[in-house]
């Protein structure tokens, strides 16, 4: 009984610091580093490949955990609802449109979790050239405001800010409390990186297909369909933000031209935030 017990505890120490000391391989480091939390949570797992280092899992359920354990930084899914349980972020995107303009725009988020995605309450304000508006996802609906007016924006601009909430990495990350599904597809290797590729129905049926490092377990691309375009988010520049995991670049494409780019500047969890940000009236 002894013995075994060792054995148990030398396999999981051996996960732990196997998984880890790869996280930061698969992309470079942010430019201003943060020192990343000590793991006091310890969970068992299935072990490495003696010979890779690679942990080998045979569901999507155990590659999606995995990665909450990753993005949690050993707390999961407890850790990432104490302390997300508001967000604020600054930073900065660029949109490239059909006809070849570019525009830049500083930008606001503001989020207040809910016990499922489709309850948050977001808001996004964007400051343009020449325009300054906010959009907002509250009570699974989308409205604009615009010098304090409540408007209905374009079917377009709606339909971009839905699909970030909806074809994003907290999709994946909070599947079971969404109540979707994820399946395992078969494993994929793209510019020599090796990925677990998932993928996630929601209950309104939006499909999202996630790739996850099989070395760090960060998600470092997703791709889906909308109207019949083909998009491919990818995540780069991760680091650590109160413990937590959270890329600081995103770039998406619409049929392998790029129509977006996000560098986050900074992000804040769990200050209060307005809740009267969030209303139409």
């Amino acid at each position: 009984m002894f013995l075994r017990l060792n054995k148990f505890v030398s396999v999981a120490c051996l996960l732990v610091f196997g998984v880890l000391s790869v996280c930061a391989q698969d992309t470079k480091p942010s430019p201003t580093p943060t020192p990343e939390p000590k793991v006091t949570a310890v969970k068992p797992a299935p072990t490495p490949d003696p010979k890779t280092g690679v942990l080998k899992l045979a569901t999507a359920e155990q590659v999606v955990e995995t990665a909450l354990f990753i993005y949690g930084l050993g707390g999961g899914r407890s850790r990432l609802d104490q302390i997300r349980k508001t967000t604020f972020e600054r930073g900065r995107s660029s949109y490239t449109y059909p006809d070849g303009k570019v525009e830049a725009a500083t930008y606001q988020r503001f989020i207040i979790r809910g016990d499922k995605l489709n309850k948050e309450r977001i808001r996004l304000d964007q400051d343009f050239p020449n325009a300054k508006y906010s959009l907002v996802f509250s009570d699974e609906k989308i409205f604009g405001i615009y010098n304090n007016s409540v408007f209905t924006p374009r079917e377009d601009a709606a339909k971009s800010f839905e699909n970030q909430i909806v074809h994003g990495i907290e999709a994946m990350l909070r599947y079971k409390e969404n109540e979707s599904t994820i399946e395992m597809g078969d494993r994929e290797k793209i510019m020599g990186v090796d990925y677990y590729v998932i993928t996630l129905t929601d209950k309104a049926a939006h499909k999202t297909r996630y790739f996850v490092s099989a070395k760090s377990f960060r998600v470092m691309m997703l791709t889906y369909e909308d109207d019949g375009v083909r998009y491919r988010r990818k995540f780069y520049d991760y680091n650590y933000a109160q413990g937590t995991l959270v890329p600081y670049r995103t770039v998406l494409w619409a049929n392998d031209k790029i129509v977006e780019e996000t560098d986050l500047g900074t992000v804040t969890y769990g200050q209060k935030v307005d809740e009267d940000l969030f209303k139409a009236s």
